[in-house]
């Protein structure tokens, strides 16, 4: 079984940093992608940054130059470093992990738990 664990979020002023780490574990065959999508209260999900298994990255229009995403392939974690934050940004931020589960071998979507960060003006 798979199991997506979040950390790091809080409430920061806004110009602050937080950085939120996402710990995978369970029966991992091999990764596809890692990312961090984000929900505001009344809207939908949305991608904020996703990293591909051979390096590339990818962010959402609204976080670029300010939000960096990294993996600890060792150790099955992905990060968001979030700068300059904006009271915009005020959302549960859930980890997302596209991987192939080594017992059925077949490419899942897994989610983790979520973690609020609030960013006061």
């Amino acid at each position: 079984q798979v199991q997506l664990v979040e950390s790091g979020g809080g409430l920061v002023q806004a110009g602050g940093s937080l950085r939120l780490s996402c710990v995978v574990s369970g029966s991992i065959f091999r990764f596809n992608t890692m990312g961090w999508y984000r929900q505001a209260p009344g809207k939908e999900r949305e991608l904020v940054a996703v990293t591909v298994s051979g390096g590339s990255t990818n962010y959402a229009d609204f976080v670029k130059g300010r939000f960096t995403i990294s993996r600890a392939n060792a150790k099955n974690t992905v990060y968001l470093q979030m700068d300059n934050l904006k009271p915009e940004d005020t959302a549960v931020y859930y980890c997302n992990a596209n991987l192939v589960g080594a017992a059925d071998l077949k490419s899942k979507d897994y989610w983790g738990q979520g973690t609020q960060v609030t960013v006061s003006s």
